[in-house]
């Protein structure tokens, strides 16, 4: 099988490769749940090629983002759910119906947009999604049963913060949120204490959830600020490595105190 730029190729690969007793025993092996966190980890390597500028890069996740498309709508059907051809179709469908200022409605009119056009559509959206799953919808009555349960947990944890909000459930003063994050410390040490490892989980999730509060009442995202907290990371590590280097070394031969004095070297003249 020789490569192509039609993507009915990548779809014909995709069936090869799940189909049983000849195809891959790992790819035949891989349901939705299974291949949703490689889903999730190709978007980010596209994010993080586009953050580097590498376009080479950028060509070459962004097929691998494909791919994740590709696999999951022939895992939907083997099941006669829906395929390939229904994704585009929805998604095309919906590109048109989110923009009635550049396509014409059936009647061949452009509708200029108006300060509602967007909310107008988007509810209209939700009304057809809630049609379609009318048990979840009655089931799901909470202010925070739209919040994507996909997103990554940062970014959802920051979304269900917003939306209780609107109600008032939230403080008024971050110093309030510094004084949980602080709470929340002490319930961490104390499960350190009792060495409990699903008291330990719970707590730092706590921590997390109440971080991300701060992060909301200070207007920082807390995804750019953990990006950049971790580059800072990698960016003094690599400090360590080369100043060892200059006398053979590696981090795994030098000690501790070692380390940290050159990571305080690096804090100093990053300042």
């Amino acid at each position: 099988m020789t490569p192509s730029r039609d993507i009915s190729r990548l779809i014909e690969i995709m069936a090869r490769l799940r189909t049983p007793m000849t195809g891959c025993p790992w790819d035949l092996e891989q349901t939705f749940s299974t291949i949703a966190p490689y889903t999730i980890e190709e978007a980010y390597e596209v994010a993080e090629a586009i953050a580097r500028g590498d376009l080479d890069d950028l060509r070459e996740e962004l097929g691998d983002l494909l791919l994740q498309v590709v696999y999951h709508a022939r895992i939907a059907e083997e099941q006669q759910e829906f395929g390939f051809g229904d994704v585009v179709e929805a998604i095309t469908a919906k590109m048109i119906r989110r923009h009635p200022h550049v396509f014409p409605d059936k009647d061949g009119n452009i509708i200029q947009p108006t300060k509602g056009t967007w909310d107008r559509i988007k509810a209209e959206e939700k009304a057809e999604r809630a049609a379609r799953r009318p048990q979840e919808a009655a089931s799901n009555p909470s202010l925070l049963a739209s919040v994507k349960a996909g997103q990554p947990a940062l970014v959802r944890a920051m979304e269900l913060q917003r939306r209780a909000a609107t109600v008032g459930f939230d403080w008024n003063d971050p110093r309030a949120v510094l004084q949980k994050i602080r709470e929340e410390a002490d319930e961490i040490e104390a499960a350190l204490d009792t060495g409990d490892a699903t008291e330990l989980m719970e707590e730092t999730g706590d921590l997390l959830f109440a971080l991300v509060n701060l992060a909301r009442h200070a207007n920082v995202d807390p995804e750019m600020a953990l990006r950049a907290t971790n580059a800072k990371f990698e960016r003094r590590f690599a400090y360590i490595e080369q100043a060892l280097a200059t006398d053979g070394r590696a981090p795994a031969d030098a000690s501790l105190d070692e380390m940290d004095e050159l990571w305080n070297e690096a804090k100093a003249k990053e300042k």
